[in-house]
């Protein structure tokens, strides 16, 4: 390498450097030092390896790159306006502010070039694990000897926090054994985090630890030569196994005062320190300028182009020595995929099976059955399940498991619920494959963080939680959800299906798998009984309802209380309406398997559901507190048979009965609340025990 290319390459990450200073100043906000310590890293992969066309971000076959290290978000924004995509100068000294294109931490169709939302540390490298898995599915299934139509990379910057996270050790675990070996991820080894000198509060051997799950490590290399970041990437090139590229850095390179201390990490240095960090680098151009010979080193613009035109040319041979393949590639790869016409009809099929079924079932056996329909009809699904195959029942007639290296369609993510989640993301954000994934849902809670995210992105992931509420019975209050429906229920954009029977649970898989072509995408939780449960309804006029997200199961004659419910509660709530119609009371029963699909519903359709003038009662195997949103409204009497407190360890049925949700004690409580409405004294009104 001569002189003036070194150069050349020093001040090319110096732009990067000053952007990133820059802007953090403007907003007086931000974490400059990452940037500023990655910016040779980031200068070595984008302008001599990186296959992207910032003139489309959408590229199917382009490389993935993931800031995981999220806080870092002026380094992206640096490089995506560098290399040419739409993202203007503007944009970036108005980093950080109100509705501008640079917010401060990445966000998918935020900002063009963002491949996915970072700042929770580690679900990055769990997102770029997701797509790597995808890419190598996608692979597998679609290129033919001569045409290889699916071919890319996903790279991944990452920090000490995010190997701190647990999360990095499911995920780094699962792409060793999958030998993932076009993923490959740059550690940020500066040895500084927010309190200062890691060195007091993490000391793991890094490089022995992916070595030890069957990653490639390139050691110690100088994160500041150019020279040896090429050789360690052309080393990573030839692995068959995911690499790990250890860079030792300084964290705020350049300034005099600030790199290498937690100073650096998360606050503007000053204009003082900006100063003179411009001079230490012998960078002279104002803020936010770029000078052109710089700037047109950065542009890759025509090198994108011509990446992108040569894919096109091997996918229009392909298309024309395999049509079928080709299309049926070209309709998966958005995140948005159409469904086929066989896969609509098998979505109808499965609930009109499930509404003939007239025996008990538990809905997570009921959910399988749906599957058995479904998946032969939808080859872009992709199961799995957190070591609970056999207890979630997330497998179908046909599934081909993916153990070790090997490829499938249903995953053994092994007990890593939180690396589910979060890859489950990174196969969404690819495209090409529409995920779901099992676990009991008491286990949520691992998982919450992940969901929350693919909530914020708007990805159609499916989560499948089973074991629902008490009714799993002996496993006791470490296994008994309580809190878990409400807690998934307060995530804005996720919709919550808790099904009463095998209708309700195969129209939960309809409403789920057509989502994303709906107005409003986002993921999906299913949360399934493991005792059976009996058949409510009647009719396919029911399937129509169901699909609204509340509807009314049953309407008598001269109604004076209306009962709602959920899932199991459904079949106590119309047991308790037989007991109360034996005294003469005649009871609504309204079933409401999803409560934001009844709240998309009109006004007039949800007051026709839960008239105001008749008293309510709400029954759940679980915590009360969210249900006064509907009997709790001004003016109407109403009541919540509820557990507000932790299980206990005993077969489901002595559970019911202990805790009082019975239709012996609906029924009572209801009575109670008719008395009151009327004036009268409330009678034999049962409390949950204590």
């Amino acid at each position: 390498m001569t002189d003036a290319n070194l150069h050349l390459r020093t001040q090319c990450a110096n732009a990067l450097r000053a952007l990133a200073m820059d802007a953090v100043q403007a907003a007086n906000s931000g974490h400059p030092g990452m940037p500023m310590g990655m910016a040779d890293i980031a200068e070595a992969l984008w302008r001599h390896h990186l296959k992207h066309d910032p003139a489309d971000p959408h590229w199917p076959d382009r490389d993935r790159f993931v800031l995981s290290n999220g806080h870092g978000s002026m380094l992206l924004y640096a490089l995506l306006h560098l290399s040419g995509y739409d993202l203007p100068m503007d944009e970036l000294r108005r980093f950080r502010q109100l509705h501008s294109r640079t917010p401060g931490h990445p966000e998918v169709d935020i900002t063009p070039g963002v491949e996915t939302t970072t700042g929770p540390l580690g679900q990055g490298l769990a997102n770029a694990v997701g797509m790597a898995l995808a890419e190598k599915l996608l692979a597998a299934e679609f290129n033919r000897p001569g045409h290889t139509v699916i071919d890319h990379r996903t790279w991944v910057f990452l920090g000490d926090g995010c190997l701190m996270e647990g999360i990095s050790h499911e995920v780094c675990s699962l792409a060793g054994t999958w030998k993932l070996n076009k993923l490959v991820a740059f550690y940020d080894d500066n040895g500084i985090s927010i309190d200062g000198d890691v060195a007091g509060w993490f000391t793991d051997d890094t490089p022995a630890r992916f070595e030890a799950c069957g990653w490639t490590v390139v050691r110690a290399v100088d994160g500041h030569d150019p020279i040896a970041l090429d050789g360690a990437i052309e080393t990573a090139l030839r692995s068959e196994r995911p690499v790990l590229i250890c860079c030792e850095t300084r964290i705020g390179q350049g300034s005099p005062n600030r790199a290498g201390t937690a100073k650096a990490h998360g606050e503007a240095l000053g204009e003082a320190e900006i100063a003179l960090t411009r001079e230490a680098l012998g960078w002279h151009a104002p803020p936010f300028d770029i000078p052109p010979a710089i700037a047109a080193a950065w542009s890759a613009r025509e090198r994108g182009a011509a990446a992108h035109r040569s894919w096109q040319q091997r996918i229009d041979h392909y298309a024309r020595a395999f049509p079928e393949l080709a299309a049926e590639l070209s309709r998966r790869l958005p995140r948005d995929a159409s469904l086929t016409s066989d896969a609509l009809r098998a979505l109808e099929a499965a609930c009109d099976a499930a509404e003939l079924r007239a025996g008990a079932v538990a809905t997570r056996k009921a959910s399988q059955d749906a599957l058995h329909i479904i998946a032969p009809a939808m080859p872009e699904l992709l199961g799995g399940s957190a070591d609970l195959t056999g207890s979630n029942l997330t497998d179908w007639k046909g599934h081909r498991p993916l153990k070790g290296a090997g490829t499938g369609n249903h995953v053994h993510y092994g007990v890593r619920e939180f690396g589910m989640a979060a890859i489950m993301n990174g196969v969404a954000l690819h495209g090409g494959y529409r995920p779901y994934g099992g676990t009991f849902l008491t286990f949520s809670d691992y998982a919450r963080n992940a969901i929350r995210m693919s909530a914020l992105m708007q990805l159609p992931v499916v989560h499948v939680f089973t074991h629902d509420s008490i009714g799993l019975g002996e496993d006791g209050p470490t296994h008994q959800p309580v809190e878990h429906a409400a807690s998934l229920r307060l995530i804005p954009g996720v919709d919550v299906w808790r099904p009463c029977d095998a209708t309700e649970t195969a129209v939960a898989w309809r409403e789920s798998l057509r989502r994303p072509a709906s107005p409003r995408p986002g993921p999906s939780c299913l949360l399934l009984s493991r005792q059976a449960l009996p058949h409510a309804g009647d009719g396919a006029v029911r399937i129509a309802d169901i699909a609204r997200g509340g509807y009314v199961l049953r309407r008598p004659r001269g109604e004076r209380v209306c009962l709602l419910a959920t899932g199991s509660e459904v079949g106590i709530a119309l047991r308790a309406a037989d007991l109360l119609a034996a005294q003469g009371i005649a009871a609504r029963v309204v079933s409401m398997p999803c409560w934001e699909a009844f709240e998309r519903q009109d006004a007039h359709y949800r007051r026709d559901v839960i008239p105001r003038h008749l008293p309510r009662v709400a029954i759940d195997a679980g915590t009360s507190a969210l249900w006064w949103k509907y009997v709790g409204e001004e003016g109407v009497t109403g009541d919540v048979v509820g557990l507000d407190r932790f299980g206990e360890s005993a077969p489901a049925g002595e559970l019911f009965a202990l805790f009082g949700i019975t239709p012996e004690a609906v029924a009572a409580r209801a009575c109670a609340l008719l008395d009151t409405a009327g004036g009268a004294e409330p009678r034999a009104a049962q409390s949950l025990p204590a």
